[in-house]
């Protein structure tokens, strides 16, 4: 989709694809996952943890910082992260919304 084409689609429409798209790598969905099981502020443990290296750590970190899905906080030297809460339930509610709409009361009879 080209950057001109946006203006064709809703705000929310752009915003879940968006979502989407920077939840659309495996390394940011283990970020995510092991942030909600720590259910606290980490830094450095990521490495360790994914094997992945500091770089592309914080490559991951950026993109899911940048949607809001996380938010950090500096601590001397180094950055925490954890889930933002408030943008963690505005997604949740924009998914579950798209998802709720579908209805499967037409079984495997609809094609």
């Amino acid at each position: 989709m080209g950057v001109t084409k946006t203006d064709l689609f809703t705000k929310d429409q752009n915003e879940i694809a968006l979502i989407a798209k920077v939840l659309g790598h495996p390394a940011r969905i283990a970020i995510i996952q092991y942030l909600v099981k720590a259910n606290r502020c980490i830094n450095g443990e990521l490495v360790e943890e994914l094997g992945l290296a500091q770089a592309t750590i914080s490559q991951h970190l950026k993109e899911l910082k940048t949607i809001g899905l996380i938010q950090g906080t500096i601590e001397g030297t180094s950055v925490s992260y954890c889930i933002n809460a408030k943008k963690w339930e505005e997604v949740s509610e924009m998914m579950s919304a798209l998802f709720s709409k579908f209805s499967t009361s037409c079984g495997s009879d609809c094609c």
